[in-house]
């Protein structure tokens, strides 16, 4: 099936955003970016027609169709930052190498004076530096549960069915459920940083026990509430630990992301250690793999 929407200029921004770390290496021409998602590839123009193809692309063109009706809602909604909230987020999806870390974080009303003085904000937004100084003084006052999958697990766990997003939602659940457990005070929201929309979000959850329900999902929600700002700083000072205990390891710096400086590393580490050693240390269904044993994924 193929479906053909156009889209104003804020909403292609917005799908930007959200495949962000779902695009194909190559781009068709005239293309901003082709992405992959589950059973739709997603294909967005720079005249700002949008394609869908696939047997879920009624369901995915539809999302976007309403997008301009749902910000406008959104415009007037309350603001997520002066709130008590529940909020989580993650880091280490679109890295190569390391883990991938879920942190889902309780922020009353009252600790906003405290994170702001720090400079508590989004954590793409901060040094390595920052994070590892403000992350302990932060863990001593904001309560918080930490999920964290190594490379070795996210890559028995990944399949066509158990895709990332998938993974991603499990983790999502599984912290946000610990925390809440031991949550006494009301809550205003449950935030989590937007990576799949509601009904896709829940439809991976479909088999798991005790669900967290009645959540807010915010895009660039770690901008907007201190709660998914927090778990994006704890998650990203966990990777930072996690990254430099995996260098030690193999005596190589690790660099993040997934670019060419990483094919470097990768085949510096195959060779020193053979292929096996991408079980554990890189997420194996990057295109990184197929470039750095130069074959083909099997």
């Amino acid at each position: 099936m193929n479906i053909v929407i156009k889209v104003d200029d804020d909403t292609k921004q917005k799908m930007i955003d959200y495949y962000k770390d779902k695009k194909r290496e190559k781009t068709p021409p005239y293309a901003i970016f082709q992405a992959e998602e589950e059973d739709t590839i997603i294909t967005l123009y720079e005249s700002g027609k949008a394609m869908f193809q696939g047997t879920s692309a009624f369901v995915d063109a539809n999302m976007w169709k309403a997008i301009k009706e749902n910000d406008e809602e959104d415009k007037d909604s309350n603001d997520y930052l002066n709130t008590t909230s529940v909020g989580s987020d993650e880091v280490g999806t679109g890295d190569y190498f390391g883990p991938i870390v879920v942190t889902a974080s309780l922020v009353k009303k009252e600790d906003l004076p405290f994170l702001q003085k720090l400079g508590c904000t989004d954590s793409k937004k901060l040094t390595d530096d920052k994070i590892l100084k403000i992350t302990p003084e932060i863990i001593k006052k904001i309560k918080y549960k930490s999920i964290v999958i190594s490379n070795e697990e996210y890559n028995e766990k990944y399949s066509k069915e158990n895709n990332m997003n998938k993974i991603k939602a499990i983790m999502h659940n599984k912290a946000l459920s610990l925390l809440l457990d031991e949550v006494k005070e009301k809550l205003d929201y449950i935030i989590i940083d937007e990576f799949a929309k509601e009904n896709r979000y829940y439809s991976y959850l479909q088999e798991i026990p005790n669900v967290v329900k009645n959540i807010t999902f915010v895009t660039k929600a770690e901008s907007k509430n201190m709660a998914v700002a927090c778990s994006s700083i704890i998650s990203r000072y966990i990777f930072i630990k996690e990254m430099d205990k995996l260098s030690d390891t193999y005596h190589i710096p690790l660099p993040k992301g997934s670019g060419m400086n990483v094919d470097k590393i990768g085949e510096e580490l195959v060779e020193k250690y053979g292929k096996e050693v991408l079980s554990k240390v890189a997420k194996k269904n990057f295109s990184n793999t197929s470039r750095i044993l130069k074959t083909r994924i099997i």
